[in-house]
């Protein structure tokens, strides 16, 4: 056992000093911890939207608490989440997974099932005003967003509206809630009608 043991040593040096006397070039291994390690922003390396992206990480996981506006430098990066493709992605993904709760509840079918829908940013969406106002870069004004609101152009949220008439074929009724004030009660109405929320239970606004 000794004997083969010393054989077994004597083969891996004996490799060993071939590789290193041999006329190919060498075999540069960076140390790093994992290869997609230049790409990730560390060793110096920054990639554009990287600290953007820790910041909502942060916001998301409530380590960031208290902040009004998004960082300036951040505009961008959500400008182009609001207005791509993942936001829709992110938004199919919830309504399915409320989807598929209601179907797995057994209802009654006596006409008291309800579910609460939230209208800004939840059956409506406020993109065209956020567009215009810096994606949450700039300190929310309450008289911008009112005036906004009195258009009453905002469009519906797709993956929302596909859920509410789901939700509406399963038996289940709509109610509506949102922190608008009562005198926004007429022009709300109309333009969640006008988007293709036709029929609710309730609106209940502040």
């Amino acid at each position: 056992m000794a004997l083969l043991l010393v054989l077994f040593l004597a083969n891996i040096l004996a490799i060993s000093e071939g590789l290193s006397s041999s006329s190919q070039p060498d075999i540069v291994v960076h140390h790093q911890i994992h290869l997609l390690r230049p790409q990730s922003g560390a060793g110096g390396n920054p990639v554009p939207g990287l600290s953007c992206l820790s910041w909502r990480l942060g916001v998301e996981t409530n380590n960031i608490v208290g902040w009004k506006t998004i960082p300036q430098q951040c505009e961008g990066y959500v400008g182009h989440y609001m207005l791509g493709q993942q936001y829709r992605k992110d938004s199919k993904a919830v309504a399915n997974e409320a989807l598929l709760y209601a179907q797995s509840l057994k209802l009654r079918k006596d006409g008291k099932d309800v579910w609460v829908f939230d209208i800004d940013e939840t059956t409506l969406s406020n993109l065209p005003y956020y567009a215009d106002h810096g994606f949450g870069v700039e300190p929310y004004n309450a008289t911008l967003f009112n005036k906004w609101v009195m258009e009453g152009k905002a469009p519906a949220l797709p993956e929302s509206l596909k859920l509410y008439n789901q939700l509406l074929s399963l038996g289940i009724k709509a109610v509506f809630i949102t922190g608008r004030s009562e005198d926004q009660r007429s022009v709300t109405v109309s333009n969640l009608k006008k988007v293709g929320y036709h029929t609710w239970e309730r609106l209940i606004l502040k």
